[in-house]
This record gives structure tokens, C-alpha cells and sequence, in this order.
């Protein structure tokens, strides 16, 4: 797995960017409709790379609010895609294992339209949008989003210290698993956990 640089995190740091520490937990436990333990069944449906999602017991905050830049390089948040389950997968044009990985994550994202469910790649390198836009579409990710965290803002609020790093989101925002390094998101166990939260 890629890490960021020691020298990039430092001036972030005296930037006065903070990690985010994800020590307060969410009220109410990830359920299902039913009542069942969610997390439980999402652990169950791991199989092949996803063995190595961290499925938190219950919710946890994410930061919603810090901006982002779309691909008209305007601001936006993660809570603008609130009401739909969403990775978030943080990578960079010179990020190897993020290469590797992208076509699995475009794969998934077709699998799952039509379904409550979203993308947010979000690059933390420094190339425009033009230039994130031509590297997905080299990879046959026409179907991503070259959103980019040029400040790393984000990345770091969501404790992204290494490349590639993907945090689920529920559908109200929490965060519900994360994902350290590439893996295999479009196998029948990625697109199985997915469903089981989307509702199917």
C-alpha cells in the first residue's frame, strides 16, 4: 500500500488540520429493518480481499461538512449525498494499488445502479479535474466521479493516511466500514455487502 509523504502530512499538519478520531459512536446500532445485526451480516458476506473490511459494531460520525471539489471544480460535501449507501474511496494518479483497483470499483458502480447507492472517488494529488477525468476513462471508469481533495481536508478528517483507503457510508451519513489498501470491490462478496445495505 502506498502512504501519503511523512513532509506532505507535516505541512498539512501546521496547517492546523486535524485527524479525525472517531471515538464517539452512534446512538443506535447498525439494523436492519428486520432487527437483525447488520454488522454481523455484513462480516458474514466477506469473502476473498473483502475478509479485510473493518465493519465498525455501530455507526460512526463522519465529516460530513468539509469541502470537496466536483468535477466543474466546485464545492461539495459528503452530505450532499446523503440517502444513499456511498464509498467513499480516497486515491491518487500515482497510487499503484489505486490503479489496480478502479476497474473493480467502476464494476461494482454498474452492478449497482438503480439502487440507493454511490461513488465518490476522491483524488488527493494534484492534477485537475481534466487530467483525473482522462486517467479514469483510460482505466474504462467512465462512470466515476474525478472529484479531488487538493487540500487533503477530508482525507485526513477521515483518517486516510495511506492510499488507497475506501470508508462505506450508511445511508444517513455514518460511517459503517472501511477498507486499508486495494481490494476486490466488484467479486459476488463486494456486491453482496453492498445490497445487503442498499436493502437489496
Amino acid at each position: 500500500m502506498s502512504i501519503l509523504p511523512l513532509s506532505r502530512r507535516s505541512v498539512l499538519a501546521g496547517l492546523g488540520v486535524s485527524l479525525y478520531v472517531a471515538s464517539a459512536f452512534g446512538a443506535n446500532p447498525l439494523r436492519a429493518a428486520a432487527g437483525d445485526d447488520m454488522a454481523a451480516r455484513i462480516r458474514a458476506l466477506r469473502e476473498g480481499s473483502m475478509r479485510a473490511l473493518v465493519v465498525h459494531d455501530e455507526p460512526k460520525p463522519a465529516p460530513l461538512d468539509i469541502p470537496f471539489r466536483d468535477e466543474k471544480n466546485e464545492d461539495m460535501t459528503l452530505a450532499d449525498l446523503k440517502g444513499n449507501v456511498v464509498l467513499v474511496n480516497f486515491w491518487a494518479t500515482w497510487c499503484p494499488p489505486c490503479r489496480k483497483e478502479m476497474p473493480a470499483i467502476a464494476d461494482l458502480a454498474r452492478q449497482m445502479e438503480g439502487k440507493p447507492f454511490k461513488v465518490a472517488t476522491i483524488s488527493v494529488g494534484r492534477d485537475d479535474q481534466n487530467a483525473l477525468r482522462r486517467f479514469l476513462d483510460s482505466l474504462g471508469a467512465t462512470n466515476l466521479p474525478a472529484w479531488r481533495d487538493p487540500t487533503m481536508k477530508l482525507a485526513l478528517a477521515m483518517g486516510a493516511r495511506g492510499l488507497p483507503v475506501s470508508v462505506i457510508l450508511d445511508r444517513e451519513g455514518r460511517e459503517v466500514a472501511r477498507m486499508i489498501g486495494e481490494a476486490q470491490w466488484n467479486s459476488p462478496s463486494g456486491v453482496a455487502i453492498m445490497r445487503a445495505l442498499t436493502g437489496g
